[in-house]
This record gives C-alpha cells, sequence and structure tokens, in this order.
C-alpha cells in the first residue's frame, strides 16, 4: 500500500514529434559497473596469459628451406633489407641474455649480481611481464642494460598467422614504451634456439620479423639454467669455448632461479679473469643502440597502458579480497541462521513453552489495515480477518483510494468492520489514522493485499504474555507461488526472510516487523511516536525505534500471513527498491545507536551491524561470485569453476530444504532453485546497486503503487471447496 504518485506529462520529444527513448539509469549505471568489472578482469586475464595464450610448442621439422649461411651463422640473424646476415660476437665478448622477465623476485637478484660484477646484459622482456613491472624494466635501463623484445604472451610463433605475430610485436612495444619510453629493434622469439637449430617452420616467421625491422637474436651457448642442472652445470653450460665469443641464454623468470643468480657470482669473474668483456649486445657488435625514444601519442598509449594494467591488477586483487570477504559472510550466514532458527525452533515448539506469566492471551486486538486502491483484494483481506478465532475490531484506513476501495468495504455489511476515509497521505499516516481510532491495546497492521489464517491473530498476539515484548513479527508467505517468479520469491521468504527472522530474535535485534503481518502494543508505538514516515521502510524505521526504547521484538512463526507479491519484474523492481533504499535510510536514521547506553546502544553494536552487514553489504559484494563465475567458465579452469559454483549451490539449496522442512513446506518449489540463483538474484543485485545509487546521489524516491490481481482470495491451507463456501457464506 503506497501513497499515489505524480504523473508527469508526456516527455518531450524530438523537432518531428517523436518520442525519445532513453535508457533508464537504474539499467545503465549497473551496466556500466558489470561492465567495467569485467573488462577489468579480462585485461588482467591478458596480462597473466589467461586469455588468448597459446602453449603449443611445434617439434622440430627439416631445414632444406633454411639458408645454408644461416645454419652455419652467427645468432645475430638481419633479414631487414630481404637479404640473410649473420653476425657473431667477438672473441673478447661475452653477451649474458635473459629471457622471460622481469620478475619481481628474480630480476632484481640478477640485477644485483651483474652489478656487483660491473656487468651488463641484454634482457628479451615478455610484454605481460614488462606491463605488470614496469619499475624493473627501468632500472635495468638505469643500470646500463640492452632491452629485446620476446613477445607479449609468449606463443610459438611457427602456430601464429602474421596478424597475431603484430599483434604480439606491437604489445610488447607498447609495454616497453609505457615502462621505459623507449622502442627496440632486438627480438628473440619464444623456444628458440642456436641458428643451426633453424627448420623450415621457424625460418619464415625470422624472415617476416626481419621484414618488420627487427634483429634476431639466438644464442651460441645455452646454460639450460631452466632445467635447475645445478650451479655447476650451468657455469659449464654457459662458458664459451676456449678463444671463442658467445651469446649466452639463461632466464631470470619462469620459476625459482636462484641457480643462475648463484651461477652468475662465479662466472662472471671466472671469464673477466680470462679476459672477457661482459657487454650488451650493441656494445659488444660496436653497433649503434636499439633504443629509441618514444614520444608523443605513443608514448601517452604506452603510459595509459600500464597504468590500465595496475589499475586492473589492484582492483582485481580488491575484488579478490571482497570475494573471499563474501564467502566468509555467505557461509557464516548460513552456519548461523541454520544454528540459530534451530535453536528457536526448538525453544518455541516445546510442549510446555509459553511466552510470558499472562499467557494465554485473550484480550481483544484492533487490526489496522491501511488501503489504497485495493478493491481487488480488500474484500478477500476483510473476509479472512472475520475468520479469526480470536475477537477483533477491524479498521480499514482508506487512503484516498481512487477504486472505490471503501465502498466496497462498507458494502459488506459486516459487524466489527469500520472505514476511516482520508486524503491520501501515505501508509505511515494511515496507520497513524487507524491508531489512534483503535479501541484496544493490541494493534495488528496487515496489508490490503493479504489474507489472514483463522489462528493468526490469535498466535501473533501471545507473545504479548512477556510484558517487556513490544512488537511481534509474523510469519510472511507468498500467496501466489504458482507462478515462476512467484515460486522464487516463495524461497526467498521461506530461506531467508523467516530463517533470518529465527536468528534475530535469539539475537534480540530484530530489524523489521513485515507490514503484512505485525502486532504491537500501543503504548509502545505511542513512546516512540507511532509510524514515520522518515523513510520509505516506515515498518523497519519503527521496528529499530521499538529497540532503541528498550522493547523485545519477537518472531511468531505460527502466525501465517499468506500475501500476493508481485507478479512482473517491474513490480518486483519497484517494490525491492523500495524495500534497500528504505533500509538504508533506516539504517542511516538510528545510526546514533552506535555509540548510545542501554538497550539503544546494545542494538546498535549488535543489531545496527548485522543488518548493515547481511542486507546491504554483503549482497552489493555478491555478484563478485557470479562475476568471478562468469570469467572462470570462459578463461578459466572451467572444471574447477563449475564444481565450484555447484558446491555453492548445494550448500544453498541444503539451507533451503533446511528452510522449507523447518516451515513446514512442500520441496517442490525448490526444484527452480538453480534458476533463481541464475536469474533472480542478478535482479536483486542490481536493485541494491540502484539503491546504493540513490543513496549516495542524495536522490529521493517516491512511493510506488502495485498492481494487484487479487491472486490470494484465502490462506492456500484451506482447501479449494471449502474455501470457495467460507467466501460465499454470509457472515454474522
Amino acid at each position: 500500500m503506497a501513497s499515489r504518485t505524480r504523473r508527469h506529462g508526456p516527455a518531450k520529444g524530438a523537432p518531428d514529434g517523436s518520442r525519445r527513448r532513453r535508457v533508464p539509469m537504474r539499467l545503465l549505471l549497473p551496466s556500466l559497473v558489470l561492465v567495467a568489472l569485467m573488462a577489468m578482469l579480462m585485461l588482467r586475464g591478458y596480462v597473466h596469459s589467461e586469455i588468448l595464450a597459446d602453449y603449443r610448442v611445434r617439434p622440430a621439422a627439416a631445414n632444406d628451406k633454411v639458408p645454408q649461411e644461416i645454419l652455419k651463422g652467427g645468432p645475430v640473424i638481419d633479414t631487414r633489407d630481404g637479404s640473410a646476415d649473420t653476425l657473431r660476437v667477438p672473441d673478447d665478448s661475452v653477451v649474458l641474455t635473459f629471457d622471460d622477465g622481469p620478475d619481481p623476485e628474480w630480476t632484481p637478484k640478477v640485477l644485483d649480481a651483474l652489478k656487483r660484477n660491473d656487468a651488463h646484459a641484454v634482457f628479451f622482456i615478455t610484454g605481460t611481464m614488462a606491463s605488470r613491472y614496469p619499475d624493473l624494466v627501468q632500472r635495468m635501463v638505469d643500470e646500463g642494460h640492452e632491452i629485446g623484445l620476446h613477445t607479449f604472451n609468449h606463443p610459438d610463433l611457427s602456430y601464429q598467422s602474421k596478424k597475431r605475430i603484430d599483434w604480439e610485436l606491437s604489445q610488447n612495444q607498447l609495454a616497453l614504451a609505457g615502462a621505459v619510453g623507449i622502442r627496440s629493434s632486438l627480438f628473440r622469439p619464444p623456444y628458440s634456439s642456436k641458428s643451426e637449430n633453424m627448420d623450415n617452420n621457424s625460418w619464415p616467421v625470422t624472415e617476416y620479423i626481419g621484414g618488420r625491422g627487427y634483429i634476431t637474436i639466438v644464442n651460441d651457448t645455452d646454460s639450460e639454467d631452466w632445467r635447475k642442472p645445478g650451479v655447476e652445470a650451468i657455469i659449464r653450460n654457459s662458458t664459451p669455448k676456449p678463444g671463442k665469443g658467445a651469446i649466452v641464454l639463461m632466464h631470470d623468470s619462469g620459476g625459482d632461479r636462484h641457480q643462475t643468480v648463484q651461477a652468475l657470482d662465479r662466472l662472471i669473474p671466472q671469464l673477466q679473469s680470462r679476459g672477457y668483456e661482459f657487454q650488451n649486445l650493441t656494445e659488444a657488435l660496436d653497433a649503434p643502440s636499439a633504443h629509441t625514444e618514444v614520444t608523443g601519442l605513443d608514448l601517452w598509449k604506452g603510459k595509459a597502458w600500464v597504468f590500465l594494467v595496475d589499475a586492473s591488477d589492484n582492483i582485481t586483487a580488491i575484488l579478490v579480497v571482497g570475494l573471499a570477504a563474501i564467502g566468509f559472510l555467505v557461509i557464516g550466514r548460513f552456519g548461523l541462521m541454520l544454528l540459530l532458527s534451530a535453536l528457536h525452533a526448538r525453544r518455541t515448539r516445546r510442549r510446555d513453552f509459553v511466552w510470558g506469566p499472562n499467557a494465554p492471551v485473550t484480550e481483544p486486538a484492533s487490526v489496522l489495515v491501511p488501503a489504497y486502491n485495493e478493491a481487488k483484494c480488500i474484500e478477500s483481506t476483510v473476509r479472512s480477518l472475520m475468520r479469526s478465532d480470536h475477537p477483533i475490531e477491524i479498521i480499514v484506513i482508506d487512503d484516498g483510494s481512487s477504486d472505490g476501495t471503501a465502498r466496497i468495504v462498507e458494502g459488506l455489511g459486516l459487524p466489527n468492520v469500520r472505514v476511516i476515509r482520508q486524503l491520501n497521505a501515505g501508509k505511515p499516516a494511515a496507520l497513524n489514522r487507524g491508531l489512534a481510532n483503535a479501541r484496544y491495546d493490541l494493534i495488528v497492521m496487515m496489508d490490503g493485499d493479504t489474507v489472514f489464517e483463522p489462528a493468526t491473530v490469535r498466535e501473533l498476539v501471545q507473545p504479548f504474555a512477556d510484558p517487556r515484548v513490544g512488537a511481534v513479527a509474523g510469519n510472511a508467505k507468498v500467496g501466489n507461488k504458482d507462478t515462476l517468479i512467484g515460486a522464487w520469491q516463495h524461497i526467498e521468504y521461506v530461506m531467508g526472510f523467516n530463517l533470518d527472522r529465527r536468528m534475530y530474535d535469539v539475537l534480540q535485534c530484530m530489524p523489521t516487523i513485515p507490514g503484512a503481518v505485525g502486532a504491537f502494543r500501543r503504548s509502545a508505538l505511542e513512546r516512540v511516536g507511532g509510524m514515520s514516515d522518515d523513510t520509505l521502510a516506515e515498518d523497519t524505521d519503527i521496528t529499530m525505534a521499538l529497540h532503541r526504547d528498550g522493547w523485545r521484538v519477537v518472531y511468531a512463526e505460527k502466525a501465517r500471513a499468506w500475501t500476493e507479491a508481485p507478479e512482473s519484474v517491474q513490480q518486483l523492481w519497484s517494490q525491492r527498491y523500495r524495500w534497500s533504499y528504505g533500509t538504508m535510510q533506516a539504517i542511516w536514521k538510528h545510526r546514533r545507536a552506535l555509540v548510545e547506553r542501554g538497550p539503544s546502544g546494545r542494538f546498535g553494536r549488535v543489531g545496527l551491524p548485522l543488518v548493515s552487514l547481511f542486507m546491504v553489504l554483503a549482497p552489493l559484494l555478491a555478484p563478485l561470485i557470479d562475476v568471478f563465475l562468469i570469467y572462470g567458465l570462459v578463461f578459466g579452469p572451467t572444471e574447477k569453476t563449475i564444481v565450484a559454483w555447484f558446491g555453492v549451490l548445494a550448500i544453498q539449496a541444503a539451507c533451503a530444504a533446511y528452510a522449507f522442512v523447518l516451515d513446514r513446506e512442500r520441496l517442490t518449489p525448490l526444484i527452480s532453485l538453480p534458476l533463481q540463483q541464475i536469474l533472480y538474484r542478478q535482479l536483486m543485485y542490481v536493485v541494491l546497486l540502484q539503491s546504493w545509487i540513490t543513496a549516495l546521489t542524495g536522490g529521493r524516491l517516491r512511493w510506488q503503487k502495485l498492481r494487484r490481481k487479487g491472486g490470494v482470495s484465502a490462506p492456500p491451507t484451506v482447501p479449494t471447496q471449502r474455501r470457495q463456501a467460507m467466501d460465499e457464506r454470509p457472515v454474522r
């Protein structure tokens, strides 16, 4: 039930009178956030070689198409002008080369070893590592080392198209430009070896890369440090033939390189004592530097790339922490709900259980039914109350309805039913008007689209046998659960709302008395000033106010009410948007309870954190599970991702089954639980995100009236034939 909303005039159209259609902000902003998150994850996956990575390595092939001057030539291959020239380093020089870096752990140790021994080297970097650790590339250049390219993702280029080869080179250059503002003309293919091992698969790649302006560098001597053969073996493999120079292949990344570091501290002094110099390649060949300064747009593109990679890594790290946090919260909440709900059920279902010293409660109650345009539902609501087995008076407060709601009730001519009319002022005002006209001290509140069972009012007022109880939450259930969206809400009501209320009852911090079924002491309501219109969740607001005033709020599971849940996505969206935003408003309104003493302080330091954590923060982070699920299915370990998702679903299914058994509900609706997790939860995420955006931007949400169909005419527990007979018989 809600006050009327103002109808706006037709939207201004284009000059030709046509109507402009704009994407609603509630869809646009969450969609942009989702796209941004997925883009960051994909960027991170690309840079970490989880996306577009190709780990195939082609076996050796024939070499009959490779020129003999290449097979018998040196490790420096120049095909830039269409010819096939090779070079060797001078006999007194050793060029140390390191592949696959930079690595945050081992590259600094390699650089330290080179610095200690006054040696220069060439580092063939991958774009993935350079993008993530640009500071190490900068250190290489600052300390006089030379940089070469080793592709971006380290694929075997003989498997790749020319377009992919160009992409690998350009992305590698982009990362280098972003890290240190230079380009390099040196290139080493992944999985390369000596010139004599060039074959018919790798030679065309070398020719093509030369045509792109690069000099290909292979090696004379392979340290084989990637095998971790031991320091002595690495030194032996790296030592040039007597009197000869060499280009030595080593690695500063790709695994544990402590043997490489130890070997450097012995190899370099040994060879220096024999007269060898450890130079960059261009220094050894007495050639111009391979580095070219990058300026202008290319430089800024490189810096932007490095910035985005760093941002994606940082954001992903935060998301992973958030995912761990939400996992902990979800599992912790499930565990807490199961434990405390079991305790609550065991306590309240004992044969000797009574709510208080004044049990049973037999004094009459006033039932307030605020109604705005409830013509399709109001008769069923009032007739269900007339079947109550507890003495009541019924007060229908018509809040300016335009569909004849008040006339329908008056036309029934039922005893103990009063109709109060007022101009449209909203639900809180209607309830306060009803409270002022109520005869009794026990006040029951319900919605105009809800029907009660005969025992609902009796069960609802029994907790007032305890004089400390100021309010009671009933058991709201979905009456129109025959549709798919109704079944999903039924699962949510049983599994979430009612298990939650059992838990909060035990913890004595119930956050909300449902508007569909709740009861109050008149004195408790009057002490806190009645219903307030400060928030859009007046039921949450009044419940928090009662806690702060020292009253107990409990849950009566047997006080069942059947309400008509929204049957369309738009209506559901409107309802949950109001609930979410109203809850945030109520939390903010009662925030001072965090620092107050007494009952208010207890609720502030127990209830408010739990409500904020479980109803606002955790649902906001929960989409991370689905984002990582999609990422894992497409790019990650698909099998493990599927197993993990089904594991989470199994936990939820077990909790849902327990909740249904505890509430004595049939398990059949749980068949749709997997689909609910895929579709329904996403809608709730977006609704909550929109509520956050509204709160942060200072927006104000109006009350929105849900369109009712009158689909709940009597409690589903009443057989159909008996229900029809009860609806048709006169009420005396």
